[in-house]
């Protein structure tokens, strides 16, 4: 190794692979001796995450390296869609600014013109944010109540949505066709993963990837993609604890009993005609209840709000849904499962008695915040279910990549995407799906585990009739075959 000659530091006379030599030598240097004050630090506790941690560093490199595979050609067709579209709503939007507003000159991008045609042309008194005059979208959907202003703030709305996806989907691959992201192990407080950009300055944050837009990911010829998410995974940690802390195991028993949502319809409205029947009692749930929401949405959307102790106009203004029907839904809910409040009052005692919480699964978590804010007790309520779970799907993570009979592309949260020889189908999905189960012992002589569903497919997105290769349910001796390959010819990708 060429040793430098330090004396020439001070004087900026080194050469720039000098330099990177020395910053790369005190990188490690003082990360090394960091490293030896904080080792003697470790507890129990401490010792088992840091050895966890260091122990994910192997599937998340694998899949930092690998990346997944982007369709080109499916890519830029979806662009052009939204472009159009973009078109067609900039039309109808610029026919009501003149015709309607008499504003003949207004770009629904720019912040200035926004702001100048609702709180100026239109006279609506103005909505602030930290004191600043603002048009962002919680503004805009407060404004959406004035009736003169909703027909241009909902064409508004869409194009914003519209404009996301686009930049979404130009973002930039990779020049072997494939999309990276970067996971960062240590990213949340939680522990769950955060991404962004690859090493590569590439690609970007593949885990709150929209729905409509994973079709443009796809397996690698020969391979089929299959996507395993757990289920109910964070309402089933929020039963667990409340086992393990009450011995209730009322509201674990109704995310084990098939359909969580249907369950805690069922003890919300005890007055319709239940049969006992999942399928029956299911359809029943699904039926119109408020507007065009159903029994068994309000229990889902609401029911893992108010688990976590959300305030009724908060809830409101997030889901859409009118305040007084979340109060009925909220005293219906909390009566059918009384624990979650005993539950939440205990994390407020241990809060500002301790500053900690220890997890389900053995991570502590220090809170530095105010011990009586509002704000500190929601992040404590959520961080147990919301720890446990991304602790809970990275070890199975973890069991799927050391048994080596797939490839892990990615990690979604509460969800895992793999893919595999596709002719092997019918014995790989059952292995990962034993290999995911993470068994959690709990008080009592009780055993915890999260079950995940499958689906496959040849892309991520869903099955549909415009989607043939999408994502099905898995069943054994899938007839589908994949779709062949658009010729490439000379299009241009954008």
């Amino acid at each position: 190794m060429r040793i430098v000659d330090t004396s020439r530091f001070k004087s900026n006379e080194l050469r720039p692979s000098e330099r990177e030599w020395v910053y790369n030598g005190l990188d490690c240097m003082v990360t090394a001796e960091v490293f030896q004050v904080l080792e003697r630090q470790l507890d129990s506790i401490t010792s088992q995450v840091y050895s966890f941690s260091k122990a994910l560093q192997g599937p998340v490199l694998d899949m930092r390296l690998r990346g997944i595979l982007v369709d080109k050609v499916r890519r830029s067709e979806v662009i052009e869609a939204y472009e159009d579209k973009i078109d067609t709503l900039e039309s109808a939007l610029y026919r009501i600014t003149t015709e309607a507003y008499g504003v003949y000159s207004f770009n629904w991008r720019s912040f200035q013109d926004l702001r100048s045609l609702f709180y100026g042309t239109l006279k609506i008194p103005p909505i602030r944010n930290m004191g600043v005059i603002t048009t962002d979208r919680d503004a805009l959907e407060r404004l959406e109540s004035y009736r003169v202003a909703a027909p241009a703030i909902v064409l508004i709305k869409a194009l914003r949505d519209l404009g996301k996806r686009i930049s979404f989907l130009k973002t930039e691959v990779d020049s072997d066709g494939r999309m990276r992201t970067s996971y960062n192990i240590a990213g949340t407080e939680t522990g769950r993963f955060s991404s962004s950009l690859s090493e590569f300055g590439t690609g970007t944050n593949l885990q709150n990837v929209e729905d409509l837009l994973r079709s443009i990911f796809i397996a690698d010829e020969g391979m089929k993609l299959a996507y395993f998410d757990a289920k109910q995974g964070e309402s089933r940690c929020v039963g667990a604890i409340e086992w393990n802390q009450f011995r209730d195991g009322q509201y674990l028993e109704a995310c084990e009993g098939g359909d969580l949502h249907t369950s805690v319809a069922k003890i919300c409205w005890p007055e319709l005609p239940w049969t006992g029947d999942l399928a029956v009692d299911t359809k029943l749930a699904e039926q119109p209840y408020y507007r065009h929401h159903s029994r068994r949405y309000m229990a889902k959307r609401l029911g893992h709000g108010t688990n976590y102790g959300g305030k009724v106009r908060t809830m409101s203004e997030q889901t859409k849904i009118p305040i007084d029907a979340v109060e009925d839904f909220q005293a219906a809910y909390e009566k059918a499962f009384p624990t979650h409040q005993k539950w939440r009052e205990a994390v407020d005692r241990q809060l500002k008695t301790y500053g900690y919480l220890v997890s389900l699964t053995g991570r502590r978590r220090h809170f530095f915040g105010r011990r009586d804010a509002g704000e500190t007790l929601r992040e404590a309520i959520a961080f147990d279910p919301q720890g446990s779970l991304a602790d809970i799907v990275n070890k199975g993570m973890l069991q799927v990549w050391k048994q080596n009979n797939c490839q892990l592309l990615l990690q979604n949260h509460d969800a895992i995407v793999i893919q595999f020889e596709q002719e092997r189908e019918d014995e790989i999905i059952p292995l990962v799906i034993k290999q995911l189960e993470v068994p959690i012992q709990l008080k009592y002589g009780r055993t915890f585990t999260i079950p995940y569903g499958a689906k496959t497919g040849w892309n991520w997105g869903e099955l549909t009739k415009d989607n043939p290769d999408g994502l099905k349910e898995f069943n054994p001796g899938d007839k589908r075959a994949r779709t062949p390959p658009v010729p490439l010819l000379d299009r241009i990708f954008r």
